[in-house]
């Protein structure tokens, strides 16, 4: 036991000798060129303990600074759905802006006629007896029974009912609508009339006229119903069979019917009351 504690005593102070001899070494310059070559190793060391120290320490500081980033994600989506809605109401105004762009110049090119733009508030019913649609003009701004209402592809429909804000429109693809048309080129005239699919039909062609498919269908006036000359469609096909007297045709209208958002109204027409002449002749 003794003989332990004497040998960790002389350990002891051989290690304090060692370690003032260093010191003493170290103040004399004579350890400068090993200190050297021992620095560069723990200057490595001493350099990856840094970093991590400064990789924890950050952590900590984004750790506290969780709920300000929370805020501003928070406010930067709401900026966005802002700016967004903003971007949807700018699409609708351009939208509008070239709709009426274009019915502008299509009034534009048409001489002797009054007009009057009007939005549809009510699109066409497909399990309604009639198909029709609602304006937001009425007799308040001068519509009335039997007005033809139009858009710069053509002509979509009459005025049926009226009032003092608003107006029905009986569409030309109705099966009670009739309308008197003639073909562009040859001038040949029918009577065009509403399908139960919602397509067109040109009847009542005479045999001997030259119908083509891709001829422009427009109102003859006859009747004193519409003006002439407005635009009612396209032919897209011809059915001409033996034994008849006439032959008809299926006209497209240019315009879909299920999308109208603006249209015309001509004011500056009035429908021709002939029936009084009818009668006469009776």
């Amino acid at each position: 036991m003794r003989t332990w504690r004497s040998n960790r005593l002389v350990f002891l102070l051989f290690c304090l000798a060692i370690c003032l001899g260093l010191i003493f070494a170290s103040q004399l310059g004579i350890l400068r060129p090993v200190q050297g070559i021992l620095a560069v190793p723990i200057n490595f060391i001493t350099g990856i303990v840094n970093n991590l120290t400064h990789s924890a320490v950050n952590s900590l500081d984004s750790t506290t600074d969780i709920p300000t980033l929370q805020n501003r994600i928070a406010d930067l989506e709401e900026a966005l759905a802002n700016y967004q809605s903003e971007l949807v109401e700018l699409r609708e105004v351009a939208s509008d802006y070239q709709r009426l762009s274009e019915l502008f110049k299509y009034t534009s090119l048409i001489q002797n006629q009054e007009f009057i733009a009007a939005d549809v508030i009510s699109n066409a019913d497909p399990n309604a007896p009639l198909r029709t649609i609602i304006i937001n003009r009425g007799t308040r701004d001068g519509v009335s029974v039997g007005m033809p209402v139009i858009t710069q592809l053509g002509l979509i429909g009459r005025i049926l009912n009226v009032s003092a804000n608003a107006a029905q429109v009986l569409l030309i693809n109705d099966e009670s609508s009739a309308i008197s048309g003639r073909l562009q080129t040859t001038r040949a005239q029918g009577s065009i009339v509403g399908q139960a699919s919602g397509d067109l039909r040109m009847q009542f062609i005479p045999l001997d006229a030259s119908v083509q498919i891709g001829d422009i269908v427009i109102t003859s006036g006859l009747g004193g119903n519409l003006p002439a000359d407005i635009v009612i469609g396209q032919v897209t096909s011809v059915r001409q069979q033996e034994f008849e007297l006439f032959q008809d045709a299926v006209v497209r209208s240019l315009n879909n019917f299920n999308t109208l958002e603006t249209v015309l109204v001509i004011t500056g027409f009035q429908p021709v009351d002939i029936s009084v002449f009818q009668n006469v002749g009776s």
